[in-house]
């Protein structure tokens, strides 16, 4: 049968399979960690297309930058799978706060990043400013076709005047923030 389930009135139907309306009560967390998955997802797959298909080359830092991403994605998966079993709350609470915490640690990477390309502060020095130092002459040679320096202080790709790294940093802030709502709306749903 196809009904709404929150409709007030029952003569009221919408296209949505019997099978599929557990799906519309997911709890917080669940939902939360699973829009951070995606979420996350979504981000390194752009990454992905940006260095691959489109062929912008990351520098050191935008590498650095994938990392916490590498973390959040499989423990959201993990906090979703535990949640959807009803794992103890406290656990549950934890996973999606290390989630937090993981995603605040990219926005302020993002932000050091972004802040670096705008000539705010200085950034490392392997990958910024002019190169000093290139080794011995037979040394250079051999590097000369081979490697390819990304300075990161230049950003390679804006829109809106945001490079790539400010838009991690607002993702990332993004995903932070579902995490820590899904975090409290546990908790709140503990007390109650």
């Amino acid at each position: 049968m196809l009904v709404n389930p929150k409709s007030a009135n029952p003569k009221i139907r919408l296209a949505m399979p019997a099978a599929l309306q557990p799906l519309t009560r997911l709890s917080p967390a669940v939902g939360s960690a699973l829009v951070v998955a995606v979420g996350g997802v979504a981000t390194i797959l752009g990454a992905w297309f940006f260095q691959y298909v489109l062929h912008y080359l990351p520098c050191p830092l935008c590498f650095e930058q994938r990392k916490p991403y590498y973390i959040a994605i499989p423990l959201a998966l993990v906090v979703a799978f535990l949640a959807a079993r009803s794992a103890p709350r406290r656990v549950v609470i934890g996973g999606l706060s290390l989630i937090a915490l993981v995603m605040v640690v990219s926005v302020g990477l993002g932000v050091y990043h972004a802040g670096i390309e705008w000539q705010f502060w200085a950034g490392p020095a392997d990958c910024t400013g002019p190169a000093t130092s290139f080794g011995s002459a037979a040394d250079m040679l051999k590097r000369i076709g081979t490697e390819v320096v990304v300075q990161c202080d230049k950003a390679a790709w804006r829109f809106l005047g945001i490079s790539l790294a400010g838009y991690n940093a607002l993702i990332s802030l993004a995903l932070a923030a579902v995490a820590a709502w899904g975090a409290v709306a546990t908790v709140r749903g503990q007390a109650s």
